[in-house]
């Protein structure tokens, strides 16, 4: 664990109740372990936090500097981070290597936006009896941040809570995914190395029953940030009170394909975004709505791209689809695929289950009484819909208690502005899937998809309070 800038085990005087093993999810072999905190922990490590915040400020260039060079470490150090996310996490090296990319570019742009964090005038000499006042904001750090964030993006979606927490001038404890704990020590250690002072990042492991509680009791958190399921993150809304919090929950993405669109370019886009991950991913294509009329044509290029796609060896450089984080998930997955089978739909492809490898599955003829279409998969599954109208198109999409992303396919401009503008969601991607995102920008959904944005400038608005300051000349 670290904590208070020292890498401690439990051998070394920390009092912790055991070790936490990690398995590999494609064969499961043991790859280490990690100290699972006690109470005790986890008060040392909210604590270093929260001294550290008051007691060690860093200036908006110290911040960019160890933020800029964390970045640059990240970079030195991809491929060993890359392996062991593939190892950890069951992620195909090559996108492994494209996470650890992504991380750097987030830490970089959290660095940049250290130096633009600024308030504005605000011409209170306008309101009668005020004509002697001069009044500007300023944006200040809300205080120690907690940070918890799941197994899918193991490097990167720890770096989107880290970087913007330090950028903003707050300090953090993180408790990673207790499936994949080895990137966030990886990420630890470059800001370490890079010159963050004791106190500033803290890492703790444990459970969500036990560490998970006692961070969400502790006072002394201005501000709580998760991704993962909706029901934890209902959880802790419930939990935390008025404290304030950013949380990044449950998805089922659909994107449209309209009858004008390029069916090739949708079809190739379509297979990558549905099982990229083993479908593991928030924004993770779900929901594949086809207009009538080229349905069939869609599908003569859809499945063969499917199908052209390799399951196996994470750490093999050809692998597409690797396995999914536990043979729970992947027996889970299964049960929903057979179950929409009884219930009528037709398997165009795919849904075998070997151990933790689930083969990408298509299934048509569904409708939203089946679970695979209106709760989040989270696996190697997409659904095929179809529509006459992009109105009806549209209210398939707005049929979901989720509200992540969307995307439609069209070569008519009137149709896609229809969808930004009517779609439940909070990010519609024209001529592109549900699952483009890149690091600089918001994210983040509506209803049941959770509240708050991420992307670091996002992030540093959601992590800092506006302050007025008013001087009576």
């Amino acid at each position: 664990m670290l904590i208070n800038g020292h890498w401690t085990k439990i051998s070394e005087g920390m009092t912790g109740t055991g070790f936490i093993e990690i398995k590999a999810p494609y064969d499961g072999k043991l790859i280490g372990s990690v100290p699972e905190a006690s109470f005790e922990d986890v008060n040392y490590a909210i604590t270093a936090a929260d001294t550290a915040f008051r007691e060690t400020k860093l200036t908006p260039d110290e911040r960019f500097e160890i933020l800029s060079k964390t970045s640059r470490l990240l970079e030195e150090r991809r491929d060993k981070i890359a392996r062991t996310l593939a190892e950890e996490a069951g992620k195909p090296v090559k996108d492994a290597r494209a996470e650890v990319s992504r991380a750097v570019q987030t830490f970089l742009t959290s660095a940049e936006e250290a130096k633009r964090i600024h308030g504005e005038v605000v011409p209170v000499e306008a309101s009668k009896g005020s004509e002697n006042r001069i009044a500007f904001t300023m944006r200040v750090p809300v205080g120690p941040v907690c940070a918890i964030s799941p197994f899918n993006f193991p490097l990167n979606l720890v770096a989107h809570k880290v970087a913007p927490a330090v950028a903003a001038g707050n300090t953090v404890v993180l408790k990673p995914s207790s499936l994949t704990p080895f990137s966030a020590i990886h990420l630890g250690e470059a800001m370490m190395d890079a010159g963050l002072p004791p106190g500033h990042l803290n890492i703790i492991f444990g459970h969500g029953d036990t560490v998970g509680e006692w961070l969400l009791a502790d006072k002394r958190f201005a501000f709580y940030t998760f991704t993962g399921s909706q029901s934890v993150g209902t959880h802790i809304r419930n939990t935390i009170g008025l404290r304030r919090s950013t949380l990044e929950l449950g998805s089922n993405s659909a994107t449209i394909i309209h009858n004008d669109a390029d069916i090739e370019k949708a079809a190739q886009a379509c297979a990558r975004a549905a099982f990229a991950y083993a479908g593991q991913v928030c924004i993770s294509l779900q929901r594949i709505l086809l207009h009538r009329d080229i349905k069939g044509r869609f599908l003569d290029k859809f499945i063969p791209a499917v199908e052209k796609l390799k399951s196996g060896n994470p750490l093999d450089e050809t692998t597409d689809v690797g396995p999914m984080i536990t043979e729970e998930a992947a027996i889970k997955a299964e049960e929903w695929i057979n179950e929409a089978v009884t219930k009528g739909a037709e398997l165009l492809c795919g849904g075998k289950r070997n151990g933790s490898m689930v083969q990408p599955a298509v299934l048509t003829n569904v409708d939203k009484g089946m679970r695979v279409v209106c709760y989040e998969a989270f696996a190697p599954v997409v659904t095929v819909q179809e529509y006459s109208t992009i109105e009806e198109a549209i209210a398939i999409v707005n049929d979901s208690e989720f509200g992540l992303q969307a995307g439609i396919f069209t070569s008519d401009i009137k149709t896609a502005f229809e969808v930004a503008r009517k779609a439940q969601v909070g990010g519609v991607m024209i001529n592109d899937t549900s699952m483009y995102r890149v690091d600089p920008m918001p994210y983040g959904g509506v209803k049941s998809s959770g509240i708050g944005r991420e992307g670091p400038k996002y992030a540093i608005e959601e992590m800092t309070d506006t302050k007025i300051v008013v001087f009576n000349l």
